[in-house]
Parts: C-alpha cells; structure tokens; sequence
C-alpha cells in the first residue's frame, strides 16, 4: 500500500506539472515582476486530491490490486508445493541412499540440484514478471488519472491539482478545496463505461 501512494504521490506530482507548463506555455514574454503591493495578487485554481481516499475508492484500483494478489497467492502456493515436491524427493534420496551405488547417488544428488537450481530460476522468472504487470498496472494507473485530470481541467482551468497524503509533503490543506469526491467520482464513472463496453 505505501509502493502504491508513493507511485500515486509521483503521478499526481508529474500531473501537476505537466498542467503547470499546459497553463504557462501559451505566454510568449514573461509577466514583468510588480512591486506595487496595493493590488491583489492573480488569484490561482488550486485544489488536491486525497491520495489514500483516491486509491481505497478508485475501482480500477481495487480491481487491480485484487488480480495482482490473487496471481501472487497462486504463484506462493505453486512455488510451496514445488518446494515440497523436492523435499520429499531429497527425504527419499536421503533415505535410499545407503542402498545405491556410489554412481547412483552421484547421478540422483546431481539430478536433484539441477531440479533445485531449476526451481530457483523459474522462481526469480516469475517473481520479476509479476513485478513487471505491477509496473505496468501502476503505470496504467498514472495515465488514467492523468488523462481524467487533463480532460476535466479543460473544464475547471485548475492551475495546480495535488496529491495530498497525510504525513506528505503537504502539511494542510483547506478541506474546501478538496476535489476528491468528484475526482473519484468520475475517475469510477469512466471505468464503469469501460467495463462495460468490454
């Protein structure tokens, strides 16, 4: 849950600025520096989204989470009873041993750290391949809510959109300018209708 909001805390960082260049890029000459006090500063669009609340109630989320621990159970169950098939093999190895010849023992202790080295290696294999759908999944994650952020500013004109998480970067926040609720709101409407469309 802590990789998730850290994945979650960069993609809301890298949206915020990628908003903030969209909003100063069309200036083609810098705004001169004022030093009149007396007139209010431009007033700017700021709201944040509770990080913690965006992943406990974003469907795609849960859904997600759900798959990759259902493949990290299989894959634990698998590699248990791999793991225990070879043990019962070494146990009768173990046990016949004294009845085989010298060559035979050899060839069997020999057959059995090939099969422990295969193991092992099919292990690393699948472990690094569950990382990378989880990589691919949390990117994933980034571009939808990106995408749904770019889309809805184009409607609000927010100058910033942040990711706020207790204990993070963001020591307090204004709860009038929480966008949360409408953000997963519409980030779940859209998942829905692609769902559904499937």
């Amino acid at each position: 849950m802590k990789n998730a909001s850290l994945v979650l805390n960069a993609v809301l960082a890298v949206a915020v600025a990628v908003l903030y260049y969209l909003h100063f890029s069309d200036k083609k000459t810098p705004d001169p520096i004022s030093t009149d006090t007396s007139k209010p500063a431009a007033v700017r669009k700021t709201v944040y989204v509770n990080v913690d609340s965006l992943l406990t109630n974003y469907e795609y989320f849960k859904d997600t989470r759900k798959v990759l621990e259902s493949k990290r159970f299989q894959l634990d169950n698998e590699l248990n009873n791999k793991g225990r098939s070879l043990q019962n093999e070494v146990a009768f190895f173990q046990q016949r041993a004294q009845t085989m010849t010298m060559e035979q023992g050899r060839a069997t202790e020999a057959a059995l750290q090939k099969k422990q080295q295969d193991l092992m290696a099919y292990r690393d294999r699948v472990v690094q391949q569950l990382a990378e759908e989880e990589q691919k999944k949390n990117e994933e994650l980034y571009n939808q809510i990106h995408d749904y952020l770019q889309k809805v500013n184009k409607q609000n004109q927010y100058d910033f959109v942040m990711g706020y998480s207790r204990g993070g970067g963001i020591l307090f926040a204004d709860t009038s300018l929480d966008a949360t609720k409408t953000i997963i709101n519409g980030l779940n409407k859209e998942y829905q209708q692609k769902q559904t469309k499937k």
